[in-house]
């Protein structure tokens, strides 16, 4: 078929990454398209599989975000990396996704979401573009273990609020 004539050209003659989107694709086929590359060892160093639900704009209930803890499972040992591509209205998925361990994240951008065309709608503006893109690199910093027990920013206020002292008031009785 048509596809699998694509993945073989990308597969054997392309070579660069190969970002490969499971919309509209079931269990099956993305585990045919993993062995395909298998059978040459390139699924680790160039496949890359991206979660993704086809629909233009895809509600938040279809977007099903856990596929990609479902992808990390069956995968993330066996292909190059795993992502996300999104067709949902807003930012805030793609940086679940992100939290969830996607090392792409593709969404389309467009001048005007209400321009005619199928994905217009779901499309990122060029602000929503530049807000997706501090929110993703917000988020990069952010996921962090602590350096020690207690930051430096904590230490401030834990003097100020755990242990600060207390006056008394004596009261005078006569």
């Amino acid at each position: 078929d048509v596809a699998h004539s694509m993945l073989k050209v990308l597969r054997d003659e392309f070579k660069g990454i190969v970002h490969v989107s499971t919309g509209m694709t079931t269990k099956k086929e993305i585990e045919d398209v993993v062995k395909f590359f298998e059978e040459t060892d390139q699924a680790k160093t160039r496949l890359v599989i991206y979660n993704c639900t086809s629909g233009y704009p895809v509600p938040f209930k279809d977007v099903c975000m856990l596929e990609l803890v479902r992808l990390y499972e069956e995968y993330g040992l066996r292909v190059h990396e795993l992502a996300f591509s999104g067709h949902h209205l807003g930012i805030s998925i793609d940086i679940a996704a992100y939290a969830l361990g996607a090392k792409w994240i593709e969404r389309h951008f467009t001048k005007d979401r209400t321009m005619k065309g199928t994905d217009h709608a779901a499309s990122l503006e060029p602000a929503g573009l530049g807000k997706l893109v501090r929110d993703l690199d917000a988020t990069f910093h952010s996921l962090t273990y602590k350096a020690t027990e207690i930051l430096d920013l904590e230490n401030e206020q834990r003097d100020k609020l755990k242990f600060r002292k207390t006056e008394k008031v004596n009261a005078c009785t006569e």
